[in-house]
């Protein structure tokens, strides 16, 4: 039997979801949101993390090495395969599932057939990445901000002002003010605030 912790902040979606799945002979399915999603890692042990990347503003970037560092803590003899529900609409939220090392890649506009297929491959230690995503990943490898740009704009958009995002990263404020003027000339944007918009869309922070 495989164990799937299904993660995703629309309700009904993920009940209907889960509901679909647990219809498979060899599934057992557990769902909550983000919020829950680390907590119920640790109780559900699962083999498989099935999560959306799109969290409720309220919530923020979904916390993907979290899930599985939690359901790992638990005690299992691995940690979870973890499968991601995408769209090419944000590409940066592919690069952070990337750099999560996820396993299995599903456009949120396929089937569940689909999903399923994508569990039992990853379950098998293979890597399954859907087609249609491809044009997501070109985009992704595209971005244009550095790491350090991505911290002081993951900052920003939570409303930290100069003097504290420069306090927060161990910065000056005349350096914090370039990385926004770089940020804002590499996006394209208008000015901060147009920035974060920006970057928001298209997943980076």
């Amino acid at each position: 039997m495989i164990r799937v912790l299904l993660v995703h902040d629309t309700c009904l979606m993920r009940s209907v979801l889960a509901e679909r799945l647990d219809r498979e002979p060899d599934l057992e399915v557990v769902h909550t949101a983000w919020p829950g999603a680390a907590a119920r890692a640790r109780t559900a042990r699962p083999d498989v993390c099935v999560a959306d990347l799109d969290c409720s503003d309220s919530y923020g970037m979904a916390p993907l090495a979290d899930l599985c560092e939690q359901a790992a803590r638990a005690g299992t003899a691995r940690p979870p395969r973890l499968v991601v529900l995408a769209s090419t609409q944000r590409p940066g939220l592919l690069r952070r599932a990337a750099e999560a090392q996820a396993a299995g890649y599903v456009d949120k506009a396929s089937t569940a057939a689909q999903l399923i297929r994508a569990i039992r491959e990853v379950v098998a230690g293979k890597r399954f990445v859907d087609e249609s995503l491809g044009f997501g990943f070109l985009r992704a490898a595209e971005m244009p901000l550095t790491q350090r740009e991505l911290s002081v704009l993951a900052l920003a958009a939570r409303g930290a002002s100069i003097a504290e995002i420069a306090g927060s990263l161990h910065l000056s404020r005349g350096t914090v003010r370039n990385y926004m003027a770089a940020i804002t000339r590499k996006t394209g944007a208008r000015n901060r605030v147009d920035a974060i918009r920006i970057s928001q869309g298209e997943g980076w922070v």
